[in-house]
């Protein structure tokens, strides 16, 4: 693992009016993480994350990129957004765009690509992703793995140095879950730093580097797979998990 700090969360909180959904979160993210936040529903495990990709304003804290804080005024959102990418549970595809165009949209609009490159990139990504066959397929005409498999070639298509996932298979049938675990198991072998909020936990087991196990808005425990998997400390993660691993 790279001692090459990326993003560092300090003292993160954020408020929906009275309701206080994270308090006082802290962990940072070395290059080459690849960090599974668990925990149950309604645990602001998803806030989190729309947090770092200041999808939401954070209440308080900050979040340094490269010991930059990005919460401070002034800061170009679009650029960070570029280096800090996201894959959403519901893919959001243009629906009006070949599978093809939603992967050069950002790296035409945002990076500035002229279309050949921005065509050769969005390519490559789509066949890392198996997607080729169905470059010129419109969202309709996908099934929801192939779905999420273009959504995530979309995000690779930036380059990000960080992918945040948030749910990626929740929004997916059983059966395809496994295809887009499959692509983020290879990215996690080719060293791609990832933040993957998720459900499936043989997956958190086996790919992470890092667990952080949320509760209730804070940060309940975290280590890596092994200490939380097998050797929980704290009677919440023993709870939690017995639940996933028994059922």
């Amino acid at each position: 693992m790279s001692t090459e700090k990326l993003l560092e969360i300090r003292h993160l909180s954020k408020t929906f009016g009275k309701n206080v959904v994270l308090k006082d979160i802290n962990f940072s993210v070395n290059k080459g993480d690849v960090i599974c936040i668990i925990g149950a529903s309604g645990s602001g495990k998803s806030t989190l994350l729309r947090c770092i990709n200041l999808l939401e304003t954070p209440t308080g804290g900050e979040i340094l990129f490269h010991g930059k804080d990005i919460t401070a005024g002034r800061f170009d959102v679009p650029a960070y957004r570029a280096k800090v990418g996201m894959v959403f549970q519901s893919f959001n595809l243009f629906s009006n765009m070949t599978a093809l165009k939603n992967c050069m949209i950002g790296t035409t609009k945002v990076l500035k690509q002229d279309k050949n490159t921005a065509r050769q990139t969005a390519l490559n990504y789509l066949e890392k992703v198996g997607m080729s066959p169905y470059i010129n397929a419109k969202p309709r005409q996908l099934s929801g793995g192939q779905k999420q498999r273009v959504a995530i070639a979309r995000a690779l298509a930036m380059e990000p140095e960080i992918l945040l996932f948030d749910e990626p298979t929740s929004a997916l049938d059983p059966q395809m879950v496994g295809e887009v675990l499959s692509v983020m198991r290879t990215l996690a072998k080719e060293g791609l730093t990832m933040i993957i909020v998720t459900h499936e936990m043989a997956f958190a087991r086996d790919v992470s580097s890092h667990v952080v196990f949320m509760n209730d808005g804070v940060i309940c425990e975290e280590g890596t797979p092994e200490q939380i998997f097998i050797n929980p400390s704290r009677q919440e993660t023993k709870d939690f998990l017995s639940r996933f691993l028994n059922g």
